[in-house]
């Protein structure tokens, strides 16, 4: 069990890594009073793909654990320690899964049901490149009765420190979906959920009112919206109808929409 509950944990942190949100590049032209930007958005959109840096480096762990050692070692570059409900692995200077180096200590403790999967992740001054990362990450992990879909639930709580000092931190849950078709290219993935972005001085607060919705085969998530509240202002983000192009468009509480660019 617990090997078929590693492969599993592995495959679906190589699958999530898969699910990217393009985000933008130039501040919204906004006009008079408080606005979402282009840049805002990045961050909302983005945070959770730095702490997923430190999350793939997990993979390679899984999969090279076959549970006949409680200890393992790759050279200097990182240890670990095994025991039957998970591990502690100190890494240093590691470049696992095409991470940049990866530094510092993270504990993970996980559970193993019938159908579901579970590991929480605690990261202590770990450091993807020279992007620190402290707090923990928990994740769920279900797969359908045909194995044709995963749903992927991620409850967060954590800060991230970039290169330059800012922070930015995250607290709540997204939850994503997988469904496989009959190449890479027919995927469907799916994101919904309630969560808290803090950065630069501003709290957003996020909820997605549909699912958002993006296949492989399109760079940009297609479908879905999602109300922001950033310090008191509530808009709704449109990522469209289903169409594969780079645009969504913002509504503001008087009913003035703004398109932007993704």
């Amino acid at each position: 069990m617990k090997k078929l509950t590693l492969r599993f944990l592995s495959i679906t942190l190589a699958s999530f890594a898969l699910i990217g949100f393009q985000s933008c590049s130039d501040d919204a032209k906004a006009g008079e009073g408080e606005a979402l930007t282009q840049t805002e958005l990045k961050t909302i959109l983005n945070t959770d793909d730095i702490a997923g840096a430190a999350d793939t480096t997990l993979a390679g762990l899984f999969a090279g654990n076959t549970a006949k050692t409680s200890t393992a070692k790759d050279g200097e570059c990182y240890s670990a320690v095994y025991s039957e409900t998970g591990f502690v692995a100190t890494f240093n200077n590691c470049v696992l899964n095409g991470t940049d180096n990866v530094n510092g200590t993270v504990t993970v403790t996980y559970e193993a049901g019938e159908e579901t999967a579970s590991f929480t992740a605690t990261y202590q001054d770990f450091y993807v490149g020279k992007i620190k990362i402290t707090g923990t990450r928990t994740f769920e992990m279900s797969a359908s009765s045909d194995q044709t879909s995963i749903i992927f639930s991620v409850v967060s709580n954590v800060s991230v420190e970039m290169e330059d000092g800012s922070v930015i931190s995250e607290n709540g849950t997204k939850t994503f979906g997988i469904t496989f078709g009959d190449s890479l290219e027919s995927a469907i993935f799916t994101l919904s959920g309630s969560w808290t972005v803090e950065a630069d001085g501003n709290t957003y607060a996020v909820e997605t009112l549909e699912d958002l919705q993006g296949n492989a085969s399109c760079q940009y998530m297609t479908t879905g919206t999602m109300v922001v509240s950033k310090n008191g202002l509530a808009v709704t983000v449109d990522f469209g109808n289903g169409e594969c192009d780079n645009t969504v468009t913002i509504i503001y509480p008087n009913g003035a929409t703004e398109e932007l660019t993704l």
